[in-house]
């Protein structure tokens, strides 16, 4: 599909119709916004960068591109990790960073209404002021939350709470061809007709443009512990994980990682981890309201690891070990990233039951391809995030390399019965292996979904589907 190159006279009335002050052209335009997180899956510069500060401004650009057929990328953060925000056919790039205002904290209806540009870090410390929490919890706290809801983010309290798609009670969101909608709202119940609104979670921008959002808060849990378990053996601190999921109380987190991402970690945060001995640790969090309802699920946690193989169990029940353990596990991608010359990832989610069998398989990779692979991920839900790292390896190797690992794992998870992305979303980078794993039944459906929305396919085009 070809689109409309941006000419002289497009440029003064895209700078009409949005304002001179948020319309950016040629060498004004700064090179991060040609690319997100993983620049493994390239660059491309948007001929036109406009900042969104309200949805009539962004009906108005939508409507304009849409007539002249001129293609639109959405942008949050960019902080993404499959390449959903490049702009890979030119034309506007449409950033909502700007669009940054919490409008209200009702605690009432328990919603927060907030626009997309808020980032999450900014959301959360304003529910938190009120006695709040908003549950999801994707490791990148400074992503705008309509990012989020465009990738349908997880994270890790994911377990416990759900994943950013629960926590969307309604949107303001104006299509390709300029009209504004209101989809959902409030309401706490809602089984009228199809849901719209959870087509546009996790669309990645290819269905429309998000410009309010109605969030779901809950009360704040006045207590939390966390443990970290370390095991000699990775097999079976992975084979204990279905066994904390099997305790009564669901627990609020639980992580897997392995020895080496904690040292790249420290390396790259310059402090020492609470323990670093050993090959493989979970970290298994509760939350409660009170320490009489926290302290029997700590001990259950804990005598369970213990009977099936952990070596210890060091319990984080202070603000600064808290800290110290999280900000650790916040700095995993960053760490790994720092490491290396060049990434690729793999964000496939399993069952549970099979996460032990996945990191073998994966291990084997690594020394069958000569390959350095870090892995670590929310255990509790399956979704696993692995990295092949090119090091010193040379390019045209590095290119053989990398592919064959993401074919063999991306094949791996289908035969496990998986799914190509837990939370990152498919992007550009992953649109083959959403075709292999779901089938072209399904890829037709969300062709012809794609094309009610969006009839001229200007909306950020060629990201989940050709």
């Amino acid at each position: 599909m070809s689109f409309k190159k941006i000419d002289t006279q497009d440029i003064v009335e895209l700078k009409r119709l949005a304002g001179s002050e948020n319309v950016l052209i040629d060498q004004e335009i700064g090179e991060e916004y040609s690319h997100d997180e993983m620049t493994e899956y390239g660059s491309a510069t948007p001929e036109v960068l406009i900042f969104a500060r309200n949805a009539d401004q962004v009906s108005d650009v939508l409507k304009y591109a849409n007539a002249n057929h001129i293609c639109v990328t959405t942008r949050g953060a960019g902080t993404g990790l499959c390449g959903a925000c490049v702009p890979l056919n030119g034309g506007i790039v449409l950033s909502t960073q700007k669009m940054k205002k919490i409008i209200e904290l009702d605690t009432h209806t328990m919603t927060a209404v907030v626009e997309p540009g808020v980032l999450l870090m900014e959301l959360s410390a304003a529910a938190e002021n009120i006695n709040c929490l908003y549950a999801p919890d994707p490791g990148e706290k400074s992503a705008t939350v309509g990012g989020n809801v465009n990738t349908n983010a997880g994270g890790m309290r994911a377990i416990k709470y759900g994943v950013t798609r629960d926590y969307v009670k309604g949107m303001e969101v104006v299509l390709a061809t300029g009209e504004i909608l209101q989809l959902g709202g409030r309401i706490t119940k809602n089984s009228s007709g199809y849901s719209l609104k959870d087509l546009i979670i996790g669309s990645e921008g290819t269905l429309g443009v998000i410009t309010r959002l109605e969030l779901k808060l809950l009360p704040k849990p006045k207590k939390m512990v966390s443990l970290l378990i370390p095991f000699n053996e990775l097999d079976v601190c992975l084979n204990c994980v279905w066994r904390v999921m099997n305790l009564p109380d669901v627990c609020t987190t639980l992580e897997f990682m392995e020895k080496e991402v904690l040292d790249d970690a420290q390396e790259y945060l310059g402090k020492d981890f609470p323990n670093r001995e050993y090959p493989a640790y979970l970290i298994v969090s509760y939350s409660a309201n009170s320490n009489e309802q926290l302290q029997p699920m700590i001990d259950a946690a804990a005598n369970l690891a213990l009977e099936n193989g952990a070596i210890d169990v060091f319990v984080s029940d202070t603000t600064e070990r808290q800290a110290l353990l999280w900000n650790a596990r916040g700095a995993f991608l960053e760490a790994i990233k720092n490491s290396t010359s060049r990434m690729d990832e793999c964000d496939v989610v399993v069952p549970t039951t099979k996460i032990a069998e996945f990191i073998t398989f994966v291990k084997k990779l690594s020394v069958d391809h000569q390959v350095r692979i870090r892995s670590f991920g929310h255990a509790g839900d399956g979704n696993l995030h692995v990295y092949v790292c090119k090091d010193r390896m040379p390019d045209e190797q590095w290119e053989i390399t990398v592919n064959a690992c993401m074919d063999a794992m991306y094949a791996k998870a289908l035969e496990f019965k998986g799914q190509v992305s837990g939370e990152h979303g498919i992007g550009h980078a992953k649109k083959k292996y959403l075709r292999q794993s779901i089938g072209e039944t399904q890829i037709e459906l969300m062709r012809q979904i794609k094309h009610t929305f969006d009839p001229n396919g200007i909306l950020n085009p060629n990201k989940i589907i050709d």
